[in-house]
């Protein structure tokens, strides 16, 4: 027996609890993975780093040894105490007892940077699988001040955040990723890396965020509600989708503006790049200010 199982089943002991499925609580117990999270994150002494649902800690402890500081968001009380009993002797560990998607993050960045003793920020995580879309997209809508996203998530999630604009395996979330950051695949890791072990296979994944988004638009919220509805119905074709989800007046109008754009009446959201969704989004946004 490994000692990342010897700790995690005598801390599971100690504090008498168990993995709280309601919370997609599965405890990492493979010392590889871990050390490849921490490779990969290209940690440094002024470093921050937030660590989303930490759990027992296991992470947490590699981290403490690389950055300048560690700052947890746990939303489950039982650990955030665990935390605090395990780690109170780091003078540059923290744990905020939150709801991630409640939490200000860009405030805590930016606290932390008026300190002086932190440049950069960085996410690294083993996300809970049942919010994970959320998160992600929570940590890039905000913009927030930060050098990269590393991530363990289910292999499925992954492989659509990972996927290239155009590639039949992309969906809506592969445009939004792709238009904040530069994704890429770090490491497959098995059910049995976990206590208990989940029913998926997981993948830990790193978005490195980009200095500027991937394409220029006049209007982004406008670009992710045409990119949002182009999904909605992916069995349909574009024309169709934006035809029922209103973004489109009227089918004869869809035909033109796709028209204009030279693409096709039957193509469907997944073969359009970023810059075709760019593109419309710009025309129809031209259009409607015209009208003003």
């Amino acid at each position: 027996m490994n000692n990342i199982i010897q700790e995690t089943n005598f801390l599971m002991k100690k504090y008498n609890i168990r993995a709280n499925k309601n919370l997609g609580q599965n405890f990492l117990i493979d010392q590889d993975v871990i050390n490849k999270i921490v490779e990969c994150s290209n940690l440094k002494k002024d470093d921050l780093v937030i660590e989303i649902g930490p759990g027992l800690g296991t992470l947490t402890k590699e981290l403490l040894n690389s950055a300048g500081k560690i700052i947890c968001i746990e939303l489950d009380p039982k650990m955030v105490s665990i935390l605090k009993d395990r780690f109170h002797l780091y003078d540059n560990f923290q744990v905020i007892n939150a709801d991630i998607l409640k939490t200000n993050i860009s405030e805590i960045i930016s606290n932390e940077k008026k300190l002086g003793n932190i440049k950069t920020a960085k996410i690294v995580s083993n996300l809970p699988y049942y919010i994970t879309t959320p998160i992600i997209m929570k940590l890039l809508e905000d913009k927030l001040d930060l050098e990269s996203i590393t991530v363990m998530i289910q292999k499925e999630v992954a492989d659509r955040l990972c996927a290239k604009p155009g590639n039949k395996n992309c969906g809506a979330i592969t445009y939004s990723v792709y238009y904040y950051s530069i994704a890429e695949k770090i490491i497959d890791v098995p059910s049995s890396a976990f206590i208990p072990k989940p029913e998926v296979t997981s993948e830990v994944i790193k978005l490195n965020i980009r200095d500027n988004p991937a394409i220029y638009v006049k209007d982004e919220n406008l670009l992710f509600k045409i990119i949002k509805y182009s999904f909605m119905q992916r069995r349909k074709t574009l024309l169709n989708s934006l035809c029922n989800s209103k973004i489109f007046s009227s089918k004869s109008d869809g035909i033109e503006i796709l028209n204009k754009l030279e693409l096709s009446q039957n193509i469907r959201a997944e073969n359009l790049s970023l810059n075709d969704f760019g593109k419309l989004a710009d025309l129809l946004y031209d259009r409607f200010n015209n009208f003003l």
